[in-house]
């Protein structure tokens, strides 16, 4: 079974996003194996210079641990867009290939670390519009479980 780990920068707090997020997570266990990790932000103070921010991204992408053998999915605005269908094939693929972990991450407000994105073996965008975090969070739970559904051929997608 497919491990999928989503590592988030921010926790959470609203409840309605909370219980939504724990929805999608209980709907995915039928699919793969997955979790959600939490990371605080590393940015405190007001106006902070360009360098802190890079090194506080920085900081944020050690602490995530992300396993070695893992295919990591950045979100960023600049990343690639795909529909929903398109997105099922993608995870197919990997599938295929013998992927095993996934490994999808959502930035703080301050995006994602330079480091990160490079490492990064696909770097998505789920619009060109900005959201905030904890909404990109359960839209993203939802496209999952949305793909694996496409590939399962449920009624979920009609």
């Amino acid at each position: 079974m497919l491990d999928v780990q989503l590592i988030c920068v921010g926790k959470m707090k609203e409840r309605h996003y909370i219980d939504a997020a724990a929805e999608y997570v209980k709907r995915l266990g039928a699919y793969c194996r997955i979790s959600v990790s939490e990371i605080p932000e590393s940015i405190t103070g007001k106006n902070p210079s360009a360098a802190d921010i890079s090194a506080a991204l920085d900081q944020e992408y050690e602490r995530m641990n992300i396993p070695q053998r893992s295919v990591v999915i950045a979100l960023c605005i600049e990343g690639e867009k795909l529909d929903s269908e398109a997105f099922a094939g993608r995870l197919r693929q990997l599938m295929n290939r013998g992927c095993s972990r996934l490994v999808f991450v959502i930035g703080g407000s301050n995006g994602l670390s330079a480091r990160l994105k490079r490492r990064a073996d696909m770097c998505l965008s789920m619009s060109d519009m900005t959201f905030p975090h904890h909404l990109a969070r359960v839209m993203l739970l939802e496209q999952l479980y949305r793909a694996f559904s496409i590939l399962e051929g449920g009624k979920y997608h009609k």
